[in-house]
Order: C-alpha cells, then sequence, then structure tokens
C-alpha cells in the first residue's frame, strides 16, 4: 500500500522537474498557445457564417432560386438545427478533416482546398526563399559598406530605394510586372501557371516589399551587432573578414531578422490573395474572391481557417527557431 501511494507522488515530483526543463517549458507554452489559438480562430470562422445579415443560403442561391431549394440546401448544410449543434458538428468537422460543403458547387470544401493549397504555399515559400536569399547578404554587405558613418551617398540610395519599394502594394506592383515584363518586353507568361517561367512575375511580386524592408532592418541590426565588444575582439585577433561577419556577427544579427521574417512570410501568405488574381494563380486567393463573389459562406470559412492556422503555424516555427539561435529567450520568458 505504501508503494503504491508513492508511485503518484513521484510521478508528480517527476512531472513537475520536468517543467522546470526550460525547453519542456517553453514547449508547453508554445503548444498551449497554439492549441488555444486554433480554437479561437475555428469558432471565429464559424460564426462568420452567422453573423451575415439575412439569409446566407438564398444570398448564395440568389433571390429567384426556388423556396424549396433553399430549404433543402439549409437542411443538408444543417442550419436548421440549435446554434450548438451547428458548432460542435463544425468543429468535430474541422478536427477530422472536414471543413464542409460549398453551397455553390456542392463539393467538399476540404477538397476544393487540397486542389489549390499547394500551389498557395509553393508561391509563398518561393517569395520567402528569394526575400532571404536576397536580403540577408545584402543588408551585411550594406552594413559593412557603411559603418561608421561612411559612404553617406550609397546609404541615402539604399535607405530611399528600399523605402520607395517597400510603399508600393502588392497589387500595383504585379500590374506593373506584368505590364513590363509580359505586355511590352513578352519576357513572361501574363498569367496562369505552367512552366518555370510563369512564376518569376508571381513571386517578384510578393518577394520585392518583403524584401525591401527586411534589407533595411538587416543592414540596421548587423551594424549594431558590428558595434558590440565580442565583434571588436574577433578583429583584435586578425580573424579574416568573412570569419568576423558569418560566425561571429551574422548570427546574432539574424535573430531580430528572423522575427521580422517570420512576420513578412504571414504577410506575403495573405499577399497572395491579391497577386493570385492578378495572375490568375490557381490558389487560394482566387478561390476566396471568387467564393466572396457567389456568397460561398463555407468554401470562405475554409479558407480563412486554412490561411489562419497557416499563420500561427509559422509563428509557431519562428518562436522554435529563435529559441535555437538564442536559448537564453526560453529561460527570459519564464
Amino acid at each position: 500500500m505504501a508503494i503504491a501511494a508513492a508511485a503518484p507522488k513521484q510521478q508528480q515530483r517527476a512531472w513537475g522537474q520536468a517543467l522546470r526543463n526550460p525547453w519542456v517549458s517553453f514547449a508547453v507554452r508554445r503548444v498551449t498557445r497554439l492549441v488555444v489559438s486554433l480554437w479561437v480562430l475555428v469558432t471565429a470562422t464559424f460564426l462568420m457564417i452567422h453573423l451575415v445579415p439575412g439569409d446566407p443560403v438564398r444570398a448564395a442561391l440568389g433571390i429567384t432560386a426556388p423556396p424549396e431549394l433553399v430549404a433543402a440546401r439549409r437542411e443538408a448544410l444543417g442550419l436548421n438545427q440549435p446554434l450548438l449543434v451547428q458548432y460542435w458538428r463544425y468543429l468535430k468537422g474541422v478536427l477530422t478533416g472536414d471543413l464542409g460543403t460549398s453551397m455553390t458547387s456542392g463539393l467538399q470544401v476540404a477538397q476544393q482546398v487540397g486542389d489549390r493549397l499547394g500551389s498557395t504555399v509553393l508561391l509563398a515559400v518561393l517569395a520567402f526563399l528569394v526575400v532571404v536569399v536576397v536580403t540577408v547578404p545584402l543588408g551585411t554587405f550594406m552594413a559593412a559598406l557603411t559603418r561608421g558613418g561612411r559612404r553617406r551617398g550609397s546609404e541615402l540610395a539604399f535607405t530611399s530605394g528600399s523605402v520607395v519599394l517597400a510603399a508600393i502594394p502588392e497589387f500595383l506592383l504585379a500590374v506593373g510586372l506584368v505590364a513590363l515584363f509580359s505586355v511590352l518586353l513578352r519576357w513572361f507568361p501574363v498569367a496562369g501557371r505552367s512552366d518555370a517561367s510563369s512564376y518569376v512575375l508571381p513571386v517578384l511580386a510578393l518577394a520585392i516589399g518583403p524584401a525591401a524592408v527586411m534589407a533595411r532592418i538587416m543592414r540596421v541590426e548587423m551594424l549594431a551587432v558590428l558595434d558590440n565588444d565580442f565583434v571588436r575582439t574577433a578583429r583584435a585577433k586578425r580573424l579574416p573578414p568573412w570569419k568576423v561577419y558569418l560566425r561571429h556577427a551574422l548570427p546574432n544579427a539574424l535573430t531580430a531578422s528572423l522575427t521580422l521574417g517570420g512576420l513578412l512570410l504571414t504577410s506575403m501568405v495573405a499577399g497572395t490573395v491579391l497577386v493570385e488574381n492578378v495572375f490568375a494563380w490557381p490558389g487560394l486567393g482566387a478561390m476566396i474572391v471568387q467564393s466572396i463573389i457567389e456568397k460561398d459562406y463555407p468554401t470562405v470559412q475554409g479558407v480563412v481557417l486554412v490561411y489562419g492556422a497557416a499563420v500561427l503555424v509559422v509563428n509557431l516555427i519562428v518562436d522554435v527557431l529563435l529559441a535555437l539561435l538564442d536559448p537564453r529567450s526560453t529561460i527570459r520568458e519564464r
């Protein structure tokens, strides 16, 4: 009996010791935050269809639709049931991958989202890779070039150019790229997804603005790092410049830049909505605009849910990467 009574206490002590581990505590906090955020997101998307003024089924089918058809569609979608029953069904469906049925096509929303999700993810990831590959070396180079107040003209040109590029909306930038490179020069396709050349303009339309912002931040962070004592010590040891920048300065400058990079990636995912419609890209952005026009609220719900979940997952990945780059951040939050 004494041994049986002591077992739960030992388990409690083991759990307490595990939670005192910074990495375990960090993982528990992040997973809990993710689960709560996902629940709020699911609840918000569920309420979306119930906050629309009027009858969403009537709005989707049109004012000329027979009442019998409207009643049948409401019954098929379960909109005649009590609100709590609908919420439970929707929550259970989301957990099992069932996002409902489209009001206009009658197809499963999950199937439609799955068919287009890859195109949007690939577009956003390629744009993000372009941003990282361009801005990290560019920001580092400009920091080394203008360190200590040198080359004021280069600094002014870099800052002014990045501000102008960052201020151009993705939609306007996409239209300008099409007009120049597709209509005037005929270097790339106007629209659609076909070979590798069809990716160039949509990726550039998504990447140019965030790249301009991140290059400025990367330069500022690198300038701050280069003034630290450990960099001066590395220089005093007469280490090669590439070691000073790559091994000592760059990892420290990437911490703040990575935080911004995660925010930029989420903004690029949202920016695909506009860019995809300019280039007739077969992704979720074009799908959600068409669903809004057709008042297909279940499809809008599903796409918004996927976009929101993508943003939350990206934030979680950024937090993990930041913790790996700077393990002290897992302790400072305690």
